[in-house]
């Protein structure tokens, strides 16, 4: 087991198809690793060091820039179709035939895209703050977000306060708590995310709100849906519909919580996947 920390592991660089992908993993060489896919205009630095160290305990996490984000070469594609066939050449890059994933908000849109595309190489899948293709509020997400980083503008602050914590004294507090957990890492740090990656990344999530729903029916394996219940950005009926719509699915909802539900509720988030990927 590495004694390094989030904030200290090593940024590595994977050729895949021609195009540098960055990534970053942390914890037991061994096991099926979970791959993270990250949310709208996220890059390595945006991921909870307390949920990502938490995990790594006793699995292997692997975190990525998929095409065109952050340090990653490329341009970001514009729907999830490609972005999760970016995901698949990533993971199998790297040599894996068999993967767990943790993909939140975007990420998890583009989760389903992978577990779609490439059934055969995905064990279980967690799903959290996201909904499915097709699902309507999933559109309205532009706009939220849009309002958000002009009130963020405003206030000379994060836009996350904005969406990813309800504006109570707990989710204040948890704000306060998730951005100093975003701070620790001082070196290494990677690139921002480019006016390329935000304009197409928002067109892809319009694309897959507007978009016929996929059937999910397919979708066997075992699935760990959870949300915050006062998501501004996808709604937990999405999240719900969702599961209910996956054959092999349990819903987590966490009170009093946004977007960021799992943030917010990381000590109980952690254990929760912990037993969820060990079954």
């Amino acid at each position: 087991m590495s004694s390094l920390t989030w904030k200290d592991v090593p940024t590595r660089t994977i050729d895949v198809g021609g195009v540098p992908f960055v990534y970053r993993e942390l914890g037991p060489s061994s096991g099926v690793p979970l791959i993270f896919l990250h949310h709208l205009m996220a890059v390595l630095d945006d991921w909870d060091p307390r949920v990502i160290e938490g995990i790594a305990a006793q699995r292997r996490v692997i975190a990525f820039d998929n095409r065109g984000v952050g340090a990653s070469g490329g341009l970001v594609p514009n729907t999830v179709e490609e972005m999760g066939r970016d995901a698949i050449a990533f993971i199998r890059a790297l040599g894996y035939e068999k993967v767990d994933l943790f993909g939140f908000s975007l990420g998890g849109g583009v989760a389903q895209m992978v577990a779609l595309q490439a059934p055969d190489l995905v064990r279980r899948m967690i799903l959290a703050g996201t909904g499915p293709k097709g699902g309507g509020g999933v559109g309205e997400v532009t706009k939220v977000a849009v309002l958000a980083y002009i009130k963020a503008a405003l206030t000379w602050s994060d836009a996350r306060n904005f969406l990813f914590f309800p504006r109570t004294p707990d989710g204040k507090r948890a704000a306060r708590e998730y951005f100093a957990a975003l701070k620790e890492r001082t070196r290494d740090r990677d690139r921002g995310i480019s006016m390329q990656a935000r304009r197409a990344q928002l067109e892809a999530i319009k694309t897959a709100g507007r978009s016929a729903p996929d059937d999910l029916s397919v979708i066997t394996q075992p699935v760990l849906v959870a949300n915050g219940d006062c998501d501004l950005m996808v709604a937990s009926s999405l999240s719900a519909d969702m599961a209910r719509r996956l054959p092999n699915a349990r819903l987590t909802i966490y009170p009093n919580s946004g977007h960021g539900g799992v943030f917010q509720y990381h000590q109980a988030f952690v254990p929760a996947v912990l037993d969820f990927l060990a079954h």
